[in-house]
């Protein structure tokens, strides 16, 4: 399996995706926004888009569709839910559905609620799994639940999904919010090391140079996932005087995202 992360450069800091069979050079565009971005570097690597992926129904992550069915005649992919919110879609997708692209790449989709109640997270299939994971799992942080989303379901993908997932699993976010995302972990956290060392490394890097976290190092360094924290439960208690003494992690992971929102 080829993977090309792009860095777009664009207001919301998003990353598109292409994932390529390297037998036949077909391949799958994950929210493919900078369209003419995609296109061009598919076309230098001698892939084809045969398949778009959209993770939900934003429309920094669908926008680019149309221009890339129109270039390419891709079939449109997203969660069953999605169906009236993303225009042409060809497939919708449950738990467990298997994507396959060319000969030799098999994606799983899970079917992950809370940024939005219909958003799709894709595993691969390899020695060395990658997680695809859109808005609800970034580098160091979680997604919002503005847009139609739910803290609750997102606090049960997180515990029941993502913290389930191999340690080695390679984290390949929507967006990159790293830097803010290890500011409000050292916020919480401040005694977390790991974060601080991360930080140090990622503050003046230039995002294009990104390197993926795996499920392992966001357990040492995203706030999401470390909802019995000591540090975190008492920072989190001067800003909720009425926490338990031992707040359940449902509670903490909720208390976290309504801080997030405005931090």
């Amino acid at each position: 399996m080829l993977v090309e992360q792009i860095w777009t450069n664009n207001q919301y800091r998003n990353f598109n995706y292409l994932v390529a069979c390297p037998e036949t050079g077909e391949a799958l565009a994950i929210d493919p926004l900078e369209h003419a971005m995609c296109l061009k570097i598919a076309k230098e690597k001698g892939w084809q888009i045969t398949q778009i992926l959209n993770t939900h129904e934003h429309s920094d992550h669908t926008g680019g569709n149309a221009a890339v069915v129109a270039a390419t005649g891709a079939k449109v992919l997203a969660h069953k839910g999605a169906r009236d919110k993303i225009a042409g879609m060809d497939r919708g997708l449950s738990a467990g559905d298997i994507i396959k692209v060319g000969k030799t790449v098999e994606l799983e989709a899970l079917d992950t609620p809370g940024h939005t109640m219909s958003h799709i997270c894709l595993r691969s299939h390899t020695d060395t799994p990658c997680l695809f994971c859109g808005d609800t799992l970034f580098n160091a942080g979680a997604g919002n639940c503005k847009g139609g989303g739910d803290a609750v379901s997102l606090y049960a993908t997180f515990t029941r999904q993502l913290a389930m997932l191999p340690e080695n699993t390679i984290v390949y976010p929507g967006h990159d919010y790293i830097v803010n995302n290890l500011g409000f972990t050292l916020n919480r956290e401040p005694d977390n090391e790991a974060a601080k060392e991360l930080m140090a490394q990622v503050k003046d890097e230039d995002p294009a140079n990104r390197r993926p976290t795996t499920i392992s190092e966001e357990k040492e360094i995203n706030t999401f996932f470390r909802l019995h924290s000591p540090s975190v439960i008492d920072e989190l208690r001067v800003s909720f005087p009425d926490l338990p003494k031992e707040p359940d992690a449902q509670t903490v992971f909720v208390k976290l995202r309504e801080l997030r929102n405005s931090w």
